[in-house]
């Protein structure tokens, strides 16, 4: 099925810009955890204390993502990858929606943190649908010799979300008064996300379904239960993509989340000032996803994630000397490295992870094991390195690093090539 020039750009224009949208979402509630949240859901004698009740919540997303990726993947392996893109759009951005509108502890007690816990699982459970059929969108229409650079647009939305979302936040900071943004302007961001949820809808109505899905269906009826067959036929595929994805989760919400809030907090950065940092950093993750999609197109993409892996856990080495330097130049060319390293083991990803699994369960497999993947390496990850920096400073944080990339390094190492996507 040969594309035209138009639907190739409307193809990779969805699944970048539903995934800057999911994006967006996502990592202005990890600003909001890291600045906000704390004094306002959590109240506690400790702003440490309240640092890690807000990061809790921000987990609540991460156990929410397998079970989006079960019914989402579900769905997509039955029904289509297009429709079931709209779905997880619509749940993620209506769930942050709804955050704008929160009352705060002040106002209606322990009732605003649970729901914000229960907005927080809504964003998780959209998002656990969204990663996985947008890099299928992209590599199930990528010509022979493209997929890694077709996959690896889903990958660019991180970026650009977060240059939305921090650069709201950072323009908020400097119009706004700290009372005024602590009242009210935390919630702009969350009300803004409907603008860019309708872009998204608008782009991805457009699609037609993927040629491989239509290929699939059209010589034998999808599985009736696609994670049970999954589960037994590509169980090994699965944990192996599962650990090979901790990395890019571990570094991402490292170097972004974690640092934010121990940047502005133990390390007396203004927020602003940060905020302006990690804007230039996230410029690396751009560049090393961009990279890494054309050397995995060259070689191939898991070679590419051996070599990011290896560079990973070298950068947990140099996270405590440069971070706790004082110079701020130091800390900067630390999240600099840090993302552009990430983009070596997240570029990859849209041509490794669903290039695991055959068609029939392809968005099952790919959302399983990547949202499986950012339990391990992302949701866990700012309340582990939290706690470790409180009681032995940055060296642990490191070192907790470094021991996600090695884990990421060996499953990627133990399995062979993808298969199914050539």
């Amino acid at each position: 099925m040969e594309t035209t020039h138009a639907s190739t750009r409307r193809i990779l224009g969805a699944s970048l810009v539903g995934t800057a949208v999911e994006f967006y979402d996502f990592y202005i509630y990890a600003t909001a955890a890291s600045l906000v949240f704390g004094p306002l859901f959590f109240p506690s004698d400790s702003p440490s204390a309240q640092l890690l009740a807000a990061y809790a919540s921000f987990a609540v997303a991460f156990i929410a993502r397998p079970i989006g990726a079960l019914v989402f993947g579900h769905y997509g392996d039955r029904i289509g990858r297009k429709s079931t893109l709209v779905a997880s759009l619509l749940m993620m951005g209506g769930s942050t929606l709804a955050i704008a509108f929160l009352p705060t502890y002040a106002s209606a007690g322990w009732v605003a943190p649970v729901l914000l816990c229960l907005l927080r699982f809504g964003q998780g459970f959209g998002l656990g649908g969204e990663w996985g059929g947008a890099a299928l969108l992209a590599v199930e229409n990528a010509p022979p010799g493209w997929r890694a650079r077709f996959g690896m647009f889903p990958q660019l939305g991180a970026p650009v979300g977060f240059i939305a979302a921090n650069g709201l936040f950072l323009l908020l900071g400097l119009w706004l008064s700290d009372a005024d943004f602590r009242d009210w302007g935390w919630r702009l961001p969350f009300l803004a996300s409907a603008l860019l949820v309708a872009v998204g809808l608008w782009v991805r109505l457009k699609l037609t379904e993927t040629p491989a899905f239509a290929a699939m269906t059209a010589h034998s009826p999808p599985p009736a239960v696609p994670i049970a067959e999954l589960l037994r036929d590509h169980w090994r595929a699965t944990l192996g993509g599962t650990l090979g994805v901790i990395a890019c989760f571990a570094l991402f919400y490292l170097s972004t989340a974690f640092a934010l809030g121990f940047g502005t907090t133990k390390l007396g950065y203004a927020r602003e000032t940060f905020l302006g940092v990690q804007l230039v950093a996230i410029l690396f993750l751009a560049l090393g996803i961009l990279l890494s999609g054309w050397l995995s197109d060259r070689f191939d993409p898991r070679r590419v994630l051996i070599g990011g892996c290896l560079a990973a856990v070298a950068t947990g080495l140099v996270l405590a000397p440069l971070m706790e330097s004082g110079s701020l130049l130091l800390v900067g060319a630390f999240l600099a490295l840090a993302l552009f390293v990430m983009g070596f083991v997240y570029g990859p990803l849209g041509a490794w992870l669903p290039g695991l699994f055959p068609a029939r369960v392809r968005y099952t497999g790919a959302s399983m094991a990547f949202n499986m993947g950012g339990i391990l390496g992302g949701g866990l990850a700012p309340i582990i390195a939290q706690a470790l920096a409180d009681r032995g400073g940055l060296a642990p944080v490191g070192w907790y690093l470094g021991v996600a990339a090695a884990a990421s390094l060996v499953a990627v190492f133990s399995l062979q090539a993808a298969p199914h996507i050539d």
